[in-house]
Parts: structure tokens; sequence; C-alpha cells
């Protein structure tokens, strides 16, 4: 039987190692970088742009660029986006109409910001839609699922 010391000096490395490995970010494997700079592009229009309505972006009610929960300018409490990608394609419950990731930011936008909503295919939407499905990396798929 190996002695004790002996024993910790084998294993406390292991122990070390695989709590670092659990403690690296998610986003540790490189992405496209093409795909990033819509994801950056996506995180400036989320912090700046008011999309020509009341002057709020979408960090007014998405905190910290989406990954705390907000407040709707009603007051109302809403979820983060940590996992706003993982849950559409989705049924909307007052018209049961099938809305998609970006359906939702343009009804964000037009709604939250009273703004006018980028374009279908446009390089906005395409760009908040990348930053927004960024914030669900490495969340697990739940369609029709509750936002956290």
């Amino acid at each position: 039987m190996p002695d004790r010391k002996n024993l910790t000096l084998r294993i406390v490395p292991c122990l070390l190692l695989g709590a670092c490995a659990l403690a690296l970010p998610w986003r540790a494997a490189a992405i496209d970088p093409a795909l990033q700079k819509a994801v950056d592009r996506g995180s400036e229009l989320f912090h700046h742009e008011t999309f020509n309505g009341s002057g709020r972006v979408c960090n007014t009610c998405h905190l910290e660029g989406g990954t705390r929960a907000g407040l709707l300018p009603n007051g109302e409490a809403i979820p983060s986006l940590r996992n706003a990608a993982t849950i559409f394609p989705r049924v909307r419950e007052r018209d049961h109409a099938l809305i998609t990731l970006p359906d939702q930011i343009r009804g964000c936008v037009a709604g939250g910001l009273q703004g006018k909503p980028p374009e279908y295919g446009s390089e906005a939407l395409n760009a908040l839609a990348s930053y927004v499905t960024s914030l669900s990396q490495g969340q697990p798929i739940d369609m029709g699922g509750a936002a956290r």
C-alpha cells in the first residue's frame, strides 16, 4: 500500500488540473474570425444603438450585456439572455405564433426601444442574433423552454 504522502503528491496535482480545467472560460475554443467580428458588432449594437427610438439601448433593459436579469421600461422583471438562443423557436402564447430569435430581437427593438427594427437578413439583425447566441454558448437546447 502506498504511503499517504506519496498518494497525496500524486492525487493533489490531478485535482488541481481538474479544477483548473473546470474554471476555463466556456469560450476556450477559438471561433472563426468572421463570426467573432459579428459577435463583437452585435455587442456594440446591444450596448450603443437606439434604432432611432426612445434613446434606450438593449443594455438598458438587459443588464450587463444581457448576462443578468433586467427590467422592462414598465418595471417588470425580465430574465437574463444567457439561454435565450437555446429556447427558440417558440410559440408566443398570446397569439400562438411561432417566433424565432430574430423575431424576438425585432420585437424588442420595436417595443422596448420604440425603434425601427433591423430588417430580416440585415447585418445588424444578424450581428445582434450572433451576440445573443454567443451568450448561450454551452447551454442545453430547450426549444420552447423558459428563459433563465
